[in-house]
């Protein structure tokens, strides 16, 4: 029986995405003659995924909660963007008829998925088809999820190195941004950050800080190196105390190999990671997200810029709301004060989409210094936004802000 035998016309395929992207299923299914009308759902990230579905066969559609530069080149008639935040994208994908995903085997040769999970459990729930590829290449992380083989409808083994992105490059904003955030993280906190240059340098201006924790939708080698160093333990962590709790892993062979022998790190889905009842049970929740622009009201735009979508939504909705029913918690969002070598101002008079509500926004930081919005009136936080932005646009952000009251 040929892979392409499980599916029917009109399946909507849920597709693991990040690191845990099946492509040598995806592959092995390209070579074999598909039914018309699949609709494929992926979150991709950019790099690790590069799959255009709606160039697959037969009129192929594709749903995606995440632009990435490949899919813009995309068929837009069979690409379709959703703006879904991370816990609901958890929700909306259970009822899919068909899941692709990869596995391995961990040390002790019980076969487990692979590093990342944020969406597999709701996926599988009620679908017909469950297709895994066994990857031999890696071995899964000793807290990942334990693959039920009474739900796996077929597999194919394949021995296949996982995407390892290029090392992070902190430059001296960066640098500048992740000593302030750093700054107001205190010892015993719970961490949450994502991936890219700002949040590698929070992460590695945090070493002198005691029993942090972390709960979030991703882990990489920042935070395998506080771990290492004992900066994060988790001891004081008011629930999962001593884990550490994320969704995927994103990194070098270097933190895959770690994973398969650190059971402290424990892979969850979105349904746990981004779930506010989970996270108003943690105490002093402190959630660190970027954003392309935010305007003098404090609205964030995360996924926008000269008028096209670049990215998504993502999770950064889901933990600001947390972070307000958490005891002690700050949602920290941290951005350049300028793009474009310095041409544009990322403080501006009003964002072109809003992604966070202005009531979801406790502090700002850019290189300039940082913004403690929580509390203050709209006039003062505009005053305060002012003074993140670089000096040669401070002037005309004043004029726009008149308005303000």
């Amino acid at each position: 029986m040929t892979l392409a035998s499980h599916l029917r016309e009109g399946d909507r395929i849920f597709v693991s995405g990040s690191s845990n992207e099946p492509s040598g299923l995806l592959a092995a299914l390209q070579s074999e003659a598909l039914p018309p009308h699949l609709h494929f759902i992926q979150f991709p990230i950019a790099g690790f995924n590069r799959h255009d579905f709606t160039q697959w066969p037969n009129r192929a559609n594709h749903t995606t909660f995440f632009m990435t530069p490949d899919l813009r080149k995309a068929d837009p008639t069979r690409l379709h963007f959703t703006p879904m935040q991370m816990r609901h994208v958890y929700d909306w994908v259970d009822g899919v008829d068909v899941v692709l995903t990869q596995a391995a085997l961990d040390r002790n040769g019980e076969l487990r998925f692979g590093p990342n999970v944020d969406f597999l459990q709701a996926a599988m729930n009620r679908a017909r088809v469950v297709l895994i590829e066994i990857n031999d290449a890696i071995v899964a992380p000793a807290g990942g999820l334990v693959v039920d083989p009474d739900v796996v409808t077929d597999s194919i083994r394949t021995y296949r190195p996982l995407f390892s992105p290029a090392p992070v490059v902190i430059d001296e904003v960066s640098q500048a941004i992740g000593s302030l955030v750093a700054g107001l993280v205190k010892d015993g906190d719970c961490l949450q950050t994502g991936i890219g240059a700002i949040p590698a340098a929070i992460l590695g201006a945090l070493g002198q800080r005691n029993d942090l924790g972390l709960h979030g939708g991703l882990i990489d080698e920042g935070g395998m190196g506080l771990i290492q160093r004992g900066v994060v333990t988790g001891k004081r962590k008011s629930i999962d105390a001593g884990l550490h709790i994320t969704g995927m892993a994103l990194g070098s062979p270097a933190l895959h190999s770690w994973l398969a022998d650190t059971g402290s790190v424990v892979l969850r889905g979105a349904n746990y990671t981004h779930e506010l009842s989970v996270i108003r049970n943690i105490d002093n929740f402190v959630s660190v997200n970027s954003a392309v622009e935010i305007d003098l009201f404090g609205q964030v735009n995360a996924e926008f810029a000269a008028g096209r979508q670049i990215s998504g939504t993502g999770g950064s909705i889901d933990f600001m709301r947390g972070v307000r029913a958490s005891r002690g918690g700050r949602s920290i969002v941290a951005l350049p004060a300028t793009a474009r070598d310095g041409e544009v101002s990322r403080i501006v008079h009003k964002v072109e989409l809003v992604t966070a509500a202005r009531t979801d926004v406790d502090i700002v930081v850019t290189e300039f210094g940082v913004a403690e919005l929580r509390g203050k009136s709209a006039k003062a936080r505009a005053q305060m936004l002012i003074e993140l932005a670089a000096p040669r646009f401070r002037d005309a952000l004043r004029e726009q802000a008149h308005a303000i009251s």
